[in-house]
This record gives C-alpha cells, sequence and structure tokens, in this order.
C-alpha cells in the first residue's frame, strides 16, 4: 500500500501551544519537570490528543524554591482535616488563562498530581466542561487520599484507568467515575509498514518474575540466544532527558523483538494491589509491536474485554519452569509465531491507539468529535489491512 506515507508515521511529537485562538481544549501538562520514565507513556498520549484536535496545551513548570514548597504542602496533605491545602499551588509558576474554552483536561498519571493544577488560576471559570482522568488508583489507595477526594467534585466527569477501581472511587466521591484504560501511540510502536529484521529474542522491560528472568539468562549463556532487559533496580523512577526519544527507543526495541515479557500490573507489590488484578501498559505496547507476548494472561475483566482474541498472550509460569518449551514450541512454528504477530499488531491497531481512549472520554462527556480525528483512524486501518496481509517474514530475524 505505497499510499501510506512514511512521515505520517514517524512524526515528530507535537509542540506544546499556549494561547491559540481556535483551541477548544484547555489542556495542562507537567511534562516540563517530571521526567520520570513511567510517565512517557501518558505524554504521549497528550500528543495523541494534540494531533486529532484543536488544544492549547498548559506547560507548568516549577518555580526558584518549589521543591522545598511541594514537600512542605505535601506532607500534611494526607493529615489535612481541613481539607484546603489540596487547592494550595505546590510551587508552580501561576497561569492565568486569558480565553474560554470548550474543555478542560487534567491527565494525571496518579492523584498526587492533582494539585498541580492550582497552578492555573481560577481555571473552573474560563472552562465550560471539565475531565479528570487518573491512569492509576487503586482501590487500596483510596483511603490513604481521604483528604483529597472531595477536590475531585470540581470536576464534571472522572475517569480512572483500573477496571476494578472505577465503582470503589464512585462510591467515594459520590459521583460517577468511568473506566478508561490505558493505551499506546500505535503508530509509532507498530512495525509496519516495513517491518524490521527481529534481532532480539526475547526483550524484558519493567517489573518481571524473578524465575523468568533467572530462566532467560541461562538462556542468554548460550551463544544464539539474545535477552534484551533492565539491568537497574529500579529504572521507572529515573528521569530521561526527552520523552518522545524515550518512546521511540523504545518502540524501536520492542518491534524488533521476537518475544516480549509482560506481567500483571504490579504483581511483585501485593501489599499495594490487594488481590486487584490488573493488566499494566506492557501489554498495549508489546502487542502493538508485532510480538509474541509471553508471561501473565491476567484473570481479569480488563484483560478478558481488551485482549480477548486468541493466544494474545503466551502463558508462561512465574517460575519459568515451562519457558524453554513455550519458546521452542512456537519458535518451531513460523506460520503460528507470523499469525500470533499479525493478529496483536492488527488488534492494538483496531483497539488500543491513544486516540479510541479520547473518543470514549468525549463520548461519555457528550463532547463533538474533531474532524481531525478522522485521518488517523484512516492511516490505523490502513495499517491494520497491512498487518493482516503480511508473510511470515514478519517475525523474522536477520
Amino acid at each position: 500500500m505505497e499510499f501510506i506515507k512514511m512521515d505520517s508515521i514517524f512524526r515528530k511529537a507535537p509542540k506544546a501551544s499556549c494561547g491559540t485562538e481556535t483551541a477548544r481544549i484547555c489542556m495542562p501538562t507537567w511534562r516540563n519537570f517530571a521526567r520520570r520514565t513511567w510517565r512517557c507513556g501518558f505524554y504521549e498520549a497528550e500528543d495523541v490528543l494534540l494531533e486529532i484536535d484543536d488544544v492549547d496545551l498548559i506547560p507548568l513548570d516549577m518555580a526558584w524554591g518549589a521543591r522545598i514548597d511541594e514537600y512542605w504542602l505535601r506532607t500534611p496533605l494526607y493529615y489535612d482535616v481541613s481539607r484546603k491545602f489540596i487547592f494550595a499551588n505546590p510551587g508552580l509558576k501561576k497561569i492565568r488563562l486569558n480565553r474560554t474554552y470548550d474543555v478542560f483536561v487534567a491527565a494525571l498519571k496518579t492523584l498526587w498530581d492533582l494539585p498541580y493544577i492550582n497552578a492555573i488560576e481560577q481555571w473552573r471559570d474560563y472552562c465550560n466542561v471539565s475531565i479528570c482522568w487518573i491512569d492509576e488508583l487503586w482501590v487500596s489507595s483510596i483511603a490513604d487520599y481521604k483528604y483529597w477526594l472531595h477536590a475531585l467534585s470540581q470536576f464534571d466527569y472522572v475517569f480512572v484507568g483500573l477496571h476494578g477501581t472505577a465503582s470503589a472511587l464512585s462510591q467515594a466521591i459520590g459521583q460517577p467515575c468511568h473506566w478508561l484504560p490505558g493505551g499506546v501511540d500505535a503508530l509509532r510502536f507498530s512495525p509496519f509498514p516495513d517491518p524490521p529484521p527481529r534481532v532480539i529474542d526475547v526483550y524484558s522491560i519493567g517489573r518481571r518474575y524473578d524465575g523468568i528472568h533467572s530462566k532467560l539468562l541461562t538462556e542468554a549463556g548460550k551463544s544464539h540466544f539474545f535477552y534484551v532487559h533492565d539491568t537497574h533496580a529500579n529504572i521507572a523512577n529515573t528521569d530521561v532527558c526527552d520523552y518522545g526519544q524515550h518512546r521511540n527507543m523504545f518502540a524501536n526495541f520492542a518491534k524488533r523483538s521476537r518475544f516480549f515479557v509482560v506481567a500483571a500490573a504490579k504483581m511483585d507489590s501485593p501489599e499495594e494491589v490487594q488481590g486487584q488484578v490488573e493488566i499494566g501498559h506492557r501489554y498495549f505496547e508489546g502487542a502493538a509491536a508485532g510480538t509474541i507476548m509471553i508471561g501473565d494472561a491476567p484473570d481479569c475483566e480488563s484483560y478478558r474485554e481488551l485482549f480477548g482474541w486468541p493466544e494474545a498472550v503466551l502463558r508462561v509460569h512465574p517460575d519459568g519452569s515451562n519457558i524453554r518449551t513455550v519458546l521452542a514450541e512456537a519458535g518451531s512454528d513460523p506460520e503460528r509465531m507470523a499469525a500470533i504477530s499479525r493478529r496483536n499488531t492488527r488488534e492494538a491497531l483496531l483497539r488500543h491507539d491513544w486516540v479510541y481512549r479520547w473518543n470514549e472520554m468525549f463520548r461519555v462527556a457528550g463532547i463533538q468529535p474533531s474532524p481531525h480525528k478522522e485521518a488517523r483512524e484512516r492511516l490505523l486501518i490502513e495499517m491494520a489491512d497491512l498487518a493482516a496481509s503480511a508473510g511470515t517474514n514478519v517475525t523474522g530475524t536477520a
């Protein structure tokens, strides 16, 4: 399909904008000062909204001495019976809007980000509809924020990224809370239209089971097995130089990998999840890159709804006892591997791109979608058609 343009796929991230005349959406971002690795995917989501709609992206930034101010403000937040500190500015440079907007969107990676919006003075007076999207909030953590939760009432619509949290948060705040799962820039992660050689045998990033990792290290000691994995103890909490470059590098590794390790969200933090089972962002990224995902197929509603196609994940025991068998059986059947790869890529392109999450948010909020989104949606369909018709070489090595 020669009509797919490479520059439409490998594009630069949209530039932040502020104060444009035509924007109908106001969205603050903290990408200038909050640069931890685990935040990068959500900044990617913001970029997709910039591409498909008319948005003023308001880049907030820390004022001089803000880190100290933030520490002294946040410390009493957990014990603030006055319930007022949550509306204070945690040391950011103040911003005042100079025009009205149809929609205000606060995309929070965690509820910890909520005070940042207070840097925009009287934002509610300038925005007709307000939306808060909290990507990660566990049911067990809701009680920790008991002096914060009333601040969510300033939003007309509240969304949360964990399926099991939506009902509990609704009860806690006394208003409907909607489930809106994570996603991926499926165009960035897709191996199409020109699939590169899959020179990495197994790629593992983020949380992992020690048993699986140990078995893969043993395989990596052999001459023809390339295992790429994290070597930092807590790489998610390191700062990146540029979030867009980080996502590009991650995507380039993923779409050059045959197998990709996935696990339920925070599976190694039982004290935090308290039995709540959810999928993590690795599933969206691994599928979009056309990898053969290996690891957990979580027993939860979100997994069944979002990844309900055949062999979305090849199950591997947490102790890694069957990993050699899983890799050998899949690797000995190129046609099966190609079918899994094509299917994962296609389903991600049709289901899990960030454009679909923004569409669902605006549908719930009764906001008319922008016609700008249609170009991206057409490209996603074209790429999905490419994936469906690809040959067995999509999982090949160099």
